[in-house]
């Protein structure tokens, strides 16, 4: 695989936030946003099968150059969370065509978009998906980006239609996951 340098993002200021590549101090409040949103959002807490990067960032984020987890700060709290990881869609629980469409390796997969309740509807989220995709475009060896949601979660759908393409909506398919999936154009830098 190709060696890849670290990439500096910057930061930007949306009001009060700061949005900004995380660091390995903001682990632990990210962790918080993240067990949160899986247990207060969604309902059904942490799943190591699906969520283990959640423990372990720095195998996941910090120590891989071609991954990265971005975070929204409010006075040096984490208070929103997006992350880029080089895996596709896993099958199962996903249909077989989309993990073959979307390989791990040259595809990057855009997770953890959480805002926590209080801090939404300021642009947070839709910065953290931009400053991922900046991500994407200036890292080699990325052909794609993916991502998939849950759309019975209140605004998820709505705000993934507003800046990515439907590639499937796993609703109308009762043999996989019912998770709606997109993916976004690699951003010319």
């Amino acid at each position: 695989m190709e060696e890849v340098d670290v990439i500096q993002l910057g930061e930007r200021q949306i009001g009060r936030y700061v949005v900004r590549e995380a660091t390995r101090a903001d682990a632990a409040g990210a962790r918080s946003v993240m067990l949160d949103t899986f247990y207060q959002e969604f309902g059904y807490g942490y799943d190591p099968r699906w969520h283990d990067d959640v423990v372990d960032m720095d195998t996941a984020y910090f120590d891989d150059p071609r991954q990265a987890l971005l975070v929204a700060a409010l006075d040096d709290e984490v208070v929103a969370t997006t992350s880029v990881r080089a895996d596709g869609p896993q099958s199962p629980p996903h249909a077989p065509w989309l993990a073959e469409r979307y390989p791990s390796g040259t595809t990057a997969q855009i997770f953890r978009v959480y805002v926590r309740r209080e801090h939404r509807r300021r642009g947070l989220a839709r910065e953290l998906v931009e400053m991922a995709c900046r991500f994407v475009a200036l890292t080699p060896g990325y052909e794609s980006i993916y991502l998939h949601t849950n759309a019975a979660i209140d605004g998820a759908e709505p705000f993934w239609r507003s800046v990515a393409k439907e590639i499937h909506d796993g609703r109308t398919d009762p043999d996989h996951s019912p998770a709606v999936h997109f993916e976004i154009p690699i951003p010319v830098i």
